[in-house]
């Protein structure tokens, strides 16, 4: 393990460089991401005239798209032993792309332009994800990625209120907002160039990167146990659709379009509140109990969200709603680090976000389609009742504690 002698005492202790500074970058990422993305699904539907069957196609087919290159860009940073590369290349892409989505006539040129922002998020985030296990004590892997999971959600805590500052600014003009996403987003860039270290992973020299890659060869290298936390991961996510639909949502109990940035800044609020601490305790305690809490706070909330009638209640779900993230992104990422030998890290992460991208495109597809054809308290409730099975499937498999975990 290298960089264990950056840590120091106080809020600071087990965090490395390259945590702070990919938290950061992070902060800045989201920050421009989310002057966009709350205010997606109205600009899709008021401005471009689609429905919400496009939205679930445009979003299942973007996160789809992100996580296959993420199992292939982690493949690759372990077989060369080299992952800034990736990082940097993946940020610039999405950071370049984006602000494009200002001269969209069509939802069809917003499907292109987030098919190529998540190019690059699928470029980065296995090798990123990969470095935080390479720079972090094994002690301290809940809170490492809690940590960064709290700068992202920061970012999208300032990002909202930039987005509403400026609605009020140019007068509702969605397109100058996504124009000017730029700025945070070169600041990021920027950041990782001149911030972030090399730290190659630990462990034997993995064989030259060969462009033929096979999915169950990879699979094969990982532990029995790691295998059917995947399997859990798929069935979950077959019931997580895009949160776009939670934003749709509350447009429809009433929450003006106004609002939406802020309502977005509650959730991210209450994700960065929780993520630190439930990593700690993570740490403490087991993965596998936090995790499974998450599950079940994520079922609350969606069967709440199918049977809620007033706009208030869409602010208090998505308040609750943070919280299933603070007990679940950060700690399901640690497991991951434990579960994957040190040589493939790049690779275990890269199989953990492909297997949520497998189940992503289909999942938005469904609700949307559940949605549209049926009704909202149906598509949610479909959505609670998955969260549950995979709850009660996790609490069945055998974790080793983080300290003891290889």
């Amino acid at each position: 393990m290298t960089e264990t002698k950056e840590t120091t005492a106080g809020w600071r202790k087990g965090l490395t460089r390259n945590v702070v500074i990919l938290g950061f970058v992070s902060l800045l990422n989201d920050g421009a991401s989310e002057m966009i993305y709350p205010l997606m699904p109205v600009f899709l539907t008021a401005v471009l005239g689609a429905g919400p069957e496009a939205l679930g196609v445009i979003e299942g087919i973007a996160e789809s798209t992100a996580s296959l290159l993420k199992l292939y860009s982690g493949y690759l940073s372990d077989r060369v032993k080299k992952r800034k590369g990736w990082i940097v290349a993946g940020y610039a892409l999405s950071n370049i792309i984006r602000p494009l989505i200002a001269f969209s006539t069509s939802w069809l040129h917003v499907l292109a332009l987030r098919f190529s922002d998540r190019v690059g998020k699928g470029l980065r985030t296995s090798p990123r994800d990969a470095i935080i296990a390479d720079s972090t004590p094994a002690a301290f892997r809940g809170k490492a990625y809690g940590f960064h999971r709290a700068m992202d959600h920061s970012g999208a805590i300032v990002g909202p209120l930039a987005a509403t500052a400026l609605l009020l600014l140019y007068h509702d003009n969605l397109r100058t907002i996504f124009l000017l996403s730029v700025i945070p987003g070169v600041l990021a860039v920027g950041m990782l160039l001149f911030g972030l270290k090399e730290t190659p992973a630990a462990g034997p020299k993995a064989s030259a990167p060969s462009a033929v890659f096979s999915f169950r060869s990879s699979l094969r290298e990982m532990p029995l146990g790691f295998q059917k936390f995947l399997f859990i991961i798929l069935v979950f996510t077959l019931g997580n659709s895009t949160d776009a639909f939670l934003l749709l949502r509350a447009q429809q109990l009433g929450v003006p379009v106004t609002l939406l940035p802020m309502i977005w800044v509650v959730l991210h609020i209450v994700k960065m509140a929780f993520s630190v601490p439930g990593g700690i305790v993570s740490d403490r305690v087991g993965r596998k109990k936090v995790i499974v809490a998450g599950y079940v706070v994520y079922a609350l909330v969606y069967a709440g969200f199918g049977a809620a009638t007033e706009h208030w209640h869409a602010w208090a779900l998505f308040a609750a709603y943070g919280i299933y993230f603070g007990l679940t992104e950060g700690v399901e990422k640690a497991l991951v680090a434990d579960f994957a030998p040190p040589h493939l890290r790049g690779s275990a992460f890269g199989l953990y976000h492909l297997t949520i991208g497998v189940g992503a495109f289909p999942a938005s597809l469904l609700f949307g389609f559940v949605w549209q054809r049926f009704s909202s308290a149906a598509a949610f409730g479909m959505g609670a009742g998955i969260a549950l099975l995979a709850g009660v499937l996790l609490s069945l498999l055998n974790i080793k504690k983080p300290e003891t975990a290889a």
